[in-house]
């Protein structure tokens, strides 16, 4: 049997699934969460800076603290990556997305309202961190699943490029990215749809998905 070289982390399938999650993450996060959008976090730091320029420190607290927790992903899979990339059967990124799914767990049992909200917003801000971190090339491009501005503006470059020089390949990029993002709107669709009748236990149904790109990483073992 003949196996491409690519990575099973680095196909459009899993890019396309961890998508819609980036998606359901974010709506859960503004329909159920108080309006916020927990997955990237330029507006936060936006939001952070004029409550300190206004000298309101609490609620800028509560905007750093997801800025922070951001932060720490990204420093909790980095060292995920380190401890676990020497063992043979289980790659690292299938321990970051097992996290991510206990995560979301505890997300899910949290009561809507209140200081639980900024909870789960500092933990959804933390999970989306280590996703982001983990999965940043799709048959080798850079892109991100919690996110659209990087893949938009990706996107656009190569179609511009294509309708240039006519070159398929710069098509067949481009598309790839606008792929992506078409996943994260469908993700966000059934987020919210999913969010209106659930409430706070629709963070769980991302960890359907979850589980399902952790499964698909056992076709290749992966270095």
């Amino acid at each position: 049997m003949i196996y491409s070289k690519r990575q099973m982390s680095d196909s459009f399938l899993i890019a396309a699934l961890l998508a819609i999650v980036g998606g359901f993450l974010d709506a859960y996060t503004y329909v159920a969460r108080g309006h916020v959008f927990a997955n990237a976090q330029t507006g936060n730091i936006v939001l952070f800076g004029l409550h300190l320029a206004e000298g309101e420190w609490i609620p800028a607290l509560s905007y750093f603290i997801p800025i922070a927790a951001f932060v720490l992903g990204i420093f909790v899979d980095e060292w995920i990556k380190k401890i676990v990339l020497p063992l043979p059967k289980i790659h690292w990124r299938q321990i970051v997305l097992l996290f991510e799914v206990l995560t979301l767990f505890v997300v899910a049992w949290l009561p809507l309202g209140g200081t639980n909200d900024l909870i789960a917003n500092t933990l959804v801000s933390f999970v989306c961190s280590m996703q982001v971190q983990s999965f940043r090339k799709v048959h080798g491009m850079p892109y991100a699943t919690t996110m659209c501005t990087g893949n938009l503006r990706s996107g656009t470059e190569l179609f511009f490029r294509y309708t240039q020089s006519k070159d398929k390949e710069l098509r067949h990029k481009s598309i790839k990215y606008y792929g992506v993002i078409l996943f994260f709107i469908l993700g966000a669709g059934i987020g919210a749809l999913v969010t209106m009748h659930c409430g706070n236990f629709a963070a769980v149904y991302c960890n359907i998905l979850l589980l399902l790109v952790c499964g698909l990483l056992f076709i290749r073992n992966e270095t």
